[in-house]
């Protein structure tokens, strides 16, 4: 019996380990769910090589010198979210990254690349735009924050966002040693307290991706009087952006207090 038992101990933790090899390699495929360039998409691009891969960024020019630059989702088409960005600021140019293998781009999306692809687009638009908004939403909002925290941003908007993809990613796969599993972790909690912008959190109150304690876990991260939080009633994660208050809340400016 003794031996039985740690036989079948030891198929288990050969098990255990084989599962926790796949999570290894497969955790990209969890995360970022590239949507290709459609048939539709083929408005302005601004094109940018970075690291030996070349970037399409959705675009809508203006006058003047303000714009807006947007990070999607992880399974979004940014292109389909330039007619709202344009109404919520028609004063303004509007950039929107397709990340690494998506709308176009070439690469393979991970932490390191958005981030590096993103510094690499704040600092070309802010060249001929010194006002620049930076707005991120879901995945993008860890971006947003990381770019906040290392350029002179005029004000952060984070749709939907949360403290780390870490804790997001342990609500479901808490068995597993993600601390030294995951890649990617997108540790926004990090770079919160180094801004100094006017930033707005906007929460769905049915968010069934993020939940509300990750988005208040962040805002409690930022300096006093910095950020301000609101919350869209009736709505999810996804359908955050059809309310009619959407569009006033990003657009809005920022002031502290919850």
């Amino acid at each position: 019996m003794p031996r039985t038992i740690l036989i079948l101990a030891a198929i288990a933790a050969l098990f255990y380990v084989a599962l926790c090899l796949a999570l290894l390699l497969a955790q990209r495929s969890f995360i970022y769910y590239p949507q290709p360039k459609s048939a539709g998409d083929d408005g302005p691009m601004l094109t940018l090589d970075v690291d030996g891969e070349r970037l399409l960024v959705s675009t809508r020019a203006n006058t003047g010198p303000g714009a807006v630059i947007y990070f999607g989702g992880n399974a979004e088409n940014v292109s389909h979210s330039l007619p709202t960005l344009a109404q919520a600021f028609p004063e303004r140019s509007v950039f929107a990254m397709n990340y690494r293998g998506y709308g176009g781009s070439t690469g393979k999306p991970s932490e390191s690349g958005l981030i590096a692809d993103a510094l690499a687009l704040f600092d070309r638009v802010h060249v001929d735009h010194p006002q620049i908004i930076v707005i991120g939403r879901s995945l993008g909002s860890g971006v947003a924050i990381h770019i906040a925290s290392e350029r002179p941003v005029e004000r952060l908007v984070l749709v939907t966002p949360y403290d780390s993809l870490l804790t997001i990613a342990a609500g479901q796969f808490g068995f597993f040693p993600l601390r030294w599993l995951m890649l990617d972790k997108f540790e926004s909690w990090r770079y919160a307290p180094k801004i100094t912008s006017p930033t707005r959190l906007i929460a769905a109150q049915n968010d069934e991706v993020i939940p509300y304690a990750s988005t208040k876990s962040l805002y409690d991260r930022f300096r006093p009087f910095v950020a301000s939080m609101t919350l869209i009633p009736g709505v999810g994660h996804n359908s955050i952006s059809e309310s009619p208050e959407y569009i006033s809340a990003i657009g809005g400016n920022s002031t502290g207090g919850p």
